[in-house]
């Protein structure tokens, strides 16, 4: 479990460039769920997914994993951050030893960075035959998931995604869904998915924390986040289009999937 508990964080404290960034964050992160951090561009969820993964130095409040502080090194075996756009990462001549570099750092024997490998590439849906290319010489969504499969093979137990899907196609975006809330997920790791794409928050997430200004302004399930239209408008965020349309045609039940959507536009016709 991840706990964070009255975490407030300030850049450049003292100067004429003096930022509050967070201010008095709690939450928790249960095992095996996927939680969802919601907001607009400055809201704080890139401040505070560094600070959890142990890139920023926390100062004020705590945040624990599995009952170890952040600032524990061993922390750094148990979260996998990946940030948007890593494709910009690599740096190897060949997908596999860009996805071994992790594993190779930790001092594992050949053999366990082999595997590593080969779970981590059948993870993202990347075929064996691609060890041997430059991953320079992959498509946009390829890289994507050799970059994501290199913090896999490091076995995070708890992994945070910024924006995984940024600037990808929608085809390439749909797939690497799929994977992560697949396969990843079934491995049993616990992810905060960071994201301003409610529709994508309704399809995967357990819960969501909606944050503004360094402030949570909402903690709970999709459905519940959907009903109240004046949390999502202060946070600048766009309610899913299923929800949208349930508005427009004035009925006030909530919809996380189509088939939910279809049964609540129906039903008066079925009454009769």
């Amino acid at each position: 479990m991840i706990v964070v508990k009255d975490v407030s964080y300030t850049y450049m404290t003292g100067t004429p460039f003096e930022k509050t960034a967070l201010k008095n964050i709690s939450f928790d992160v249960a095992e095996g769920e996927v939680l969802a951090l919601a907001g607009h561009t400055g809201s704080g969820k890139s401040t505070l997914i560094q600070i959890i993964a142990g890139l920023i130095k926390l100062t004020r409040g705590t945040v624990e994993l599995d009952g170890l502080s952040v600032d524990d090194k061993k922390i750094r075996r148990l979260v996998g951050i990946v940030f948007q756009y890593p494709e910009h990462q690599l740096f190897e001549e060949t997908v596999e030893s860009d996805i071994a570099f992790g594993p190779k750092n930790f001092g594992l024997s050949d053999e366990e960075i082999s595997a590593r490998v080969d779970e981590a590439m059948r993870q993202v849906g990347l075929s064996d035959e691609l060890k041997k290319f430059s991953p320079f010489e992959l498509s946009g969504g390829q890289r994507r998931r050799v970059a994501l499969a290199g913090i896999l093979a490091l076995k995070p137990k708890y992994l945070i995604l910024d924006e995984p899907t940024a600037g990808l196609d929608p085809l390439a975006k749909e797939n690497l869904l799929k994977e992560i809330f697949g396969a990843i997920k079934k491995s049993g790791v616990t992810i905060i998915l960071v994201s301003h794409n409610m529709e994508d928050i309704a399809r995967f997430a357990n819960r969501v924390v909606v944050l503004a200004q360094g402030e949570i302004l909402f903690v709970g399930t999709p459905r519940e986040l959907f009903a109240r239209e004046k949390i999502l408008a202060r946070a600048g965020l766009e309610p899913p289009p299923i929800t949208q349309l349930l508005r427009t045609l004035n009925l006030n039940e909530q919809a996380l999937t189509l088939d939910e959507a279809e049964k609540i536009i129906l039903k008066p016709w079925r009454k009769n």
